[in-house]
């Protein structure tokens, strides 16, 4: 049983993923921001790889991409960051990013990196289903690493089963249609937080896009397993203050 399984089974509930960006605010930052979520609460870690067209990310989580991106972070560099950081880091820890750059990377040379180094997972929204079952998801097997699909509210029901049956680790259920960091009242989409809980799902669910304070992720957890912050995260590491300072005062309001 791998450590996401383990986190599942050990809490279910209240679970909170913190979205960070490898290489911001500095090329060197990441896994002193990985030590401190893990440090002040956070129960999962999506670590974002910066790319210069990030389809399903806001103007905030871009900027931190870009802002990484000139601090000259890049695949090869971040796989030599992670390597020893499960001496540190104990939490699970999931890979986001798209499919370009980790193509040209090479894709089983990636995900051989990613495992030796000690991650848990991936989640890469351009990745189609058709490629994932022909090609990719037996490379990601053949490492161990969970994947995780995304579904939305307009994802048709015959999809999301589908999404389920490939995903594992747990199911991303984007809360709106939109980019992350859109200030969405996720209360419009209880009807569709209900509905994927009354659905016969394989795997947890964690709900993300629009959960920046403890009331949104309070809400989230109503109908899910937990919930995924990023964009305000980001906005914290921007506040001029160190890195743990940030950290613990944010994470104090979210878990507290």
């Amino acid at each position: 049983m791998n450590r996401i399984d383990q986190l599942f089974l050990k809490k279910n509930k209240k679970i909170l993923n913190v979205y960070c960006t490898a290489g911001f605010p500095q090329l060197n930052s990441t896994l002193e921001v990985m030590k401190a979520l893990q440090d002040n609460g956070a129960d999962l870690i999506e670590l974002g790889m910066p790319y210069s067209d990030p389809l399903a990310d806001g103007p905030v989580i871009q900027a931190s991409g870009n802002k990484a991106l000139e601090n000259g972070m890049t695949i090869g560099i971040l796989l030599a960051q992670l390597k020893g950081f499960r001496s540190t880091i104990k939490v699970p820890v999931l890979l986001m990013g798209y499919m370009n750059p980790v193509l040209q990377y090479g894709f089983d040379r990636f995900c051989s990196e990613a495992a030796a180094a000690g991650v848990d997972g991936l989640i890469l929204p351009d990745l189609p289903i058709y490629e994932f079952e022909t090609e990719y998801g037996p490379i990601l097997k053949k490492y161990g690493l969970d994947f995780v699909f995304l579904v939305t509210p307009e994802t048709a029901p015959e999809r999301i089963s589908k999404v389920d049956s490939l995903s594992s680790g747990f199911l991303y259920a984007v809360s709106s249609s939109s980019t992350t960091g859109k200030d969405k009242n996720i209360n419009d989409q209880q009807a569709y937080f209900e509905r994927l809980r009354k659905m016969t799902l394989r795997n947890p669910v964690m709900i993300g896009f629009g959960i920046k304070d403890k009331p949104t992720f309070e809400t989230a957890c109503q109908y899910a397993n937990g919930a995924i912050i990023g964009t305000a995260y980001i906005q914290a590491l921007e506040s001029g203050k160190d890195i743990g300072t940030a950290t613990k005062e944010f994470l104090t309001t979210i878990v507290n």
